[in-house]
């Protein structure tokens, strides 16, 4: 038996969020915070549709541009409508070529690379079918992984 110690898959995914989190706390530093974290309208042009019950974010990404998406509390859908992208989470990395859609678990913070020019949405449930995005921001995004983790 190797006296090496074996690291948990809860641990490894541990690991990997807080690499994700210094990753993203790295660049904050290098460019003004509001547009990570909000999205500059003209790097990553944002446009938000809404329908019963639902609310559609749709990102288009240029090539070699790459987001750090925010946590989210809940299940929903992602879509890649074209482009081909590379998508990194705590659990791995995957490709993905237009069109093509994925499930996202609660929890899921993504690390995003855009090989070529890309248009990504996401759909949520809006359950008091508001339009006010602030408000949708609390109902869809945690502020961190213990707001995932509680909720459990």
């Amino acid at each position: 038996m190797s006296g090496k110690k074996e690291i948990t898959k809860q641990q490894q995914k541990l690991q990997k969020r807080s690499g994700i989190m210094e990753l993203q706390d790295s660049l904050m530093k290098l460019v003004d915070g509001d547009n990570v974290v909000k999205g500059d309208s003209s790097t990553f042009p944002l446009k938000h549709t809404f329908t019963d019950g639902i609310y559609i974010r749709q990102m288009s990404m240029k090539k070699d541009s790459f987001v750090i998406g925010k946590t989210h509390k809940h299940n929903h859908v992602w879509f890649l409508l074209s482009g081909e992208i590379s998508v990194a989470d705590e659990n791995n990395t995957i490709d993905h070529i237009a069109p093509c859609y994925v499930e996202a678990p609660s929890g899921s913070k993504r690390m995003i690379y855009a090989h070529e020019d890309s248009v990504w949405v996401n759909i949520h449930a809006n359950p008091t079918n508001t339009q006010d995005l602030e408000e949708l921001e609390e109902l869809i995004i945690a502020k961190d992984y213990e707001e995932i983790n509680n909720k459990k």
